[in-house]
């Protein structure tokens, strides 16, 4: 009889246990905000893209503005829309379209992983990757996109090199280097990891 009754101890452990989980709930206003920040770069995309689309058609002000969206720090403002003024617009608001990229994962796969189930499996739009999400699927999403949004970044470097002092461009090429060596290292050690945890249920 004594031993199908759980302990005083056993029942303290279980409420404080089921106190520190209900604490992930804590994220749920981090997620919002993070909701609220997406909506930001939706209305940075759409006044970006009204000002070029007004700038092709020849409004002085939208001109204006899209000189000094592209332009680099200490050179002269360009004085016409040429291609590669267009190009380097189109790239930064590619550049919004791969950050707004980034937080869906963040938002997602954040939530499902850390906080609670969302029960998309039957939904038609679920992300293919998030069929599979844990932690370190999540990690490696991450790192992919973070290197997306390095690469634009040093594509528009590249495509102003002439505006840039060497030292500044291979800085940034060095950084974009660690972010795909540290990639490469979180990939190598997901697949270490993946290959013990086989290895251990085969024993």
């Amino acid at each position: 009889m004594l031993d199908s009754q759980p302990s005083s101890g056993a029942k303290k452990r279980s409420a404080l246990a089921s106190f520190m989980f209900a604490s992930r709930w804590l994220q749920l206003p981090l997620y919002l905000g993070l909701i609220l920040a997406q909506c930001v770069y939706v209305f940075h995309f759409w006044v970006e893209l009204k000002d070029l689309v007004l700038a092709a058609l020849g409004n002085e002000d939208a001109l204006h503005h899209v000189f000094q969206a592209v332009a680099v720090p200490g050179a002269p403002l360009p004085d016409k829309l040429n291609e590669t003024t267009i190009m380097l617009v189109v790239l930064g608001l590619i550049d919004v379209v791969m950050i707004s990229n980034l937080l869906i994962m963040v938002i997602v796969g954040g939530y499902e992983t850390f906080v609670s189930r969302m029960y998309l499996e039957d939904h038609p739009d679920q992300p293919e990757w998030l069929s599979h999400v844990n932690a370190s699927v999540l990690k490696t999403k991450l790192a992919m996109a973070i290197i997306g949004i390095s690469s634009i970044h040093l594509l528009k470097t590249f495509i102003n090199a002439k505006s840039y002092d060497a030292q500044t461009i291979i800085a940034q090429t060095c950084i974009h280097f660690v972010f795909l060596l540290s990639a490469m290292a979180i990939a190598y050690t997901d697949r270490i990891m993946m290959s013990t945890q086989s290895d251990n249920k085969h024993h």
